[in-house]
């Protein structure tokens, strides 16, 4: 483990009466997260306000009601050219004579919300793209409930110079119950982190049976209500190898210490095993406004977040072994973990265009982790920890030079060059088939 203090906020710290009620700016507002996060501070008014929403822009009608049911301040949109509808949409519900809220626009909007005043901001925006608002968020100072796991995977070492001890509070439903479960001892009683996956709608197929399996079977997912890219991860089981790696940087622990189980019901969220045997489970019935709940009010407990278990009611709770030769995935999110620097931006980067395609038609299901595979294995070499070792290793793989710290420049490079390629490899891959 680190020397260095936690960016994680404290478990054992106790609530202070006198804080009142927290300002909130939420990032990707329109999405799962965001969502169901203003459901949460609607309920909960005496506790929180929402100054600032940042939305992609999809959805404009529902990011216009949520800003006018919030009353917020600020308004950002990624696509510039939603403007004019939206503007047309938020003059319609507060009326033509009112004041209607600033509206920041482009692809910066996000970042310059995140470093807005405010208490907590909430970064619910799905893919890579959430890095500049996390690190903004941390340079002014602001708590980060991170739900963006990428920023967190791409940027690992950026992130945590940037954050300071306590600053940040995870919201993905496995990081915020290790959270909780290490609560119950230090981080030397630690022995492992158990990360616990339902196993998406394809648990228990070959991978063989995979090879056909369409984007409606894709998302169905048995346990969970989530948007399509997460959906899809879940599917493929690489969310749980990204979250392996989350769970590697949040926590200090090694990755051979971090071990993934399948739990279809997906009640128990994550396990923490001690050094003692015992073994400290966080569970709820899955439902994101507990782990929200947690992100912004911690540390403070809001009751009825979420909904609790009826015990009166007969359940089964399994646990099985992870499949590693149908979902490869996990192992190849490790090997990229253990490497740092680009590689897991390489991995994450992709695998959001592969996801994309898979989504549109153009890739098959075991093409999104047989090209990601592809990619990683062209930028880094058939073996990672002998190519990063290597002569001009780090030249040939983008790594940054012996003794320099990664850098945004880092990221970006390697992810606009894993993009460009795994879209060139999935069209390759498409018209052999066809041929």
């Amino acid at each position: 483990m680190s020397d260095r203090p936690s960016p994680l906020a404290d478990p054992h710290i106790a609530f202070d009466p006198a804080e009142g009620r927290r300002d909130i700016v939420v990032l990707g507002s329109t999405g799962s997260i965001g969502t169901q996060a203003i459901d949460l501070v609607l309920r909960n008014p005496d506790r929180f306000r929402v100054t600032a929403l940042a939305a992609s822009g999809g959805r404009v009608g529902l990011l216009a009601e949520q800003a006018h049911r919030l009353k917020v301040a600020t308004v950002a949109v990624a696509r510039e050219d939603v403007v004019p509808e939206l503007r047309e949409a938020l003059t319609g519900l507060y009326g033509s004579e009112a004041d209607l809220p600033e509206i920041l626009a482009g692809p910066d909007a996000a970042t310059e919300v995140a470093a807005s005043p405010c208490h907590t901001v909430l970064n619910g925006i799905t893919g890579s793209i959430g890095l500049a608002p996390t690190l903004a968020a941390l340079e002014a100072g602001r708590t980060l409930a991170l739900a963006n796991k990428e920023s967190l995977i791409v940027g690992g070492p950026l992130v945590k110079e940037r954050a300071k001890p306590g600053q940040i509070i995870p919201v993905d439903s496995e990081h915020a119950a290790l959270f909780q479960a290490l609560a119950a001892g230090t981080r030397a009683d630690v022995r492992k982190l158990v990360v616990t996956a339902s196993g998406g709608p394809f648990r228990g197929r070959t991978r063989e049976e995979l090879a056909h399996v369409t984007r409606e079977d894709a998302l169905a997912h048995p346990t969970w209500a989530m948007g399509p890219v997460i959906t899809v991860n879940s599917a493929t089981l690489v969310n749980k190898g990204l979250e392996v790696i989350e769970a590697h940087l949040l926590y200090d622990i090694p990755f051979d210490r971090i071990e993934v189980v399948v739990h279809p019901q997906s009640y128990v969220h994550s396990m923490v095993e001690f050094t003692d045997g015992s073994t400290l489970a966080q569970a709820t019935p899955p439902d994101m406004r507990g782990p929200i709940a947690i992100g912004i009010g911690w540390p403070e407990r809001v009751p009825d977040a979420a909904p609790a278990f009826d015990w009166t009611k007969a359940s089964t709770w399994e646990f099985f072994p992870l499949d590693t030769e149908a979902f490869p995935s996990v192992g190849l999110a490790r090997h990229v973990g253990e490497l740092g620097g680009t590689a897991p931006a390489v991995f994450n980067a992709a695998n959001e265009e592969c996801v994309e395609a898979f989504l549109a038609g153009r890739l098959p299901f075991n093409g999104i982790i047989d090209t990601v595979t592809a990619v990683v294995t062209e930028r880094f070499g058939s073996s990672v920890n002998e190519e990063s070792t290597a002569e001009g290793g780090a030249k040939r793989s983008g790594m940054p030079a012996k003794g320099t710290s990664l850098t945004v420049s880092d990221v970006l490079e390697a992810e606009t060059w894993a993009r460009a390629r795994a879209r060139e490899l999935a069209a390759k891959a498409i018209a052999e088939a066809r041929a």
